[in-house]
Parts: structure tokens; C-alpha cells; sequence
């Protein structure tokens, strides 16, 4: 059952779903993992056979295609600050 592509697929609407009841962007780099995992087993042929050829090979897929999701969704959403917080020193009543 694992190796169903229609489940990850489904997995990945239903992760992208969640995406937008708590963003993050967390669950969004979960989705495109199972999506890409789903498309890999859709498409077959060597590599898909490779991935569906055990569980292990199968949720390492998965693992390492949500990672790659994760790192390019934080370097293309990034504040553009640089990452540094604002903080003020005094309060606009405070004369």
C-alpha cells in the first residue's frame, strides 16, 4: 500500500491542506515530498523501481525530497532583513 502512488499523492493534498490551517511552511515542504514521491512512482521506469523497491528506499525518497523542498521554500520565502528582529529602545509615549 505504500508504494500506491494515488496515496501520496493524496498524503500531499491533504499535507498541503494543513499547510494552510497552520503555515509555517513546514507542511508545504512535507507535500511537495510526497507529491514528488507520488510522481516518481507514477512515472516508474528505473528510478521508480529503485524507490518503490523497498520501504526503506521508499520513505528515504521521501525524506530527502521534503528536505530539498524544505531548504528551497526557506531560501525563496527568507525575510529579506537578513533574519534580524527589530527592536526599539523607547516607547512613543515616553515624552
Amino acid at each position: 500500500m505504500i508504494w500506491s502512488w494515488w496515496i501520496w499523492l493524496a498524503g500531499a493534498v491533504v499535507l498541503a491542506i494543513v499547510e494552510m490551517l497552520v503555515p509555517g511552511y513546514l507542511f508545504l515542504g512535507f507535500a511537495l515530498g510526497a507529491a514528488a514521491t507520488g510522481l516518481v512512482l507514477l512515472a516508474g521506469g528505473l528510478f521508480g523501481g529503485l524507490v518503490a523497491g523497498t520501504l526503506t528506499g521508499t520513505l528515504l525518497f521521501f525524506a530527502g525530497a521534503s528536505l530539498v523542498a524544505w531548504v528551497v521554500l526557506r531560501r525563496l520565502f527568507a525575510p529579506s532583513s537578513g533574519g534580524s528582529v527589530r527592536t526599539f529602545d523607547r516607547d512613543i509615549n515616553d515624552d
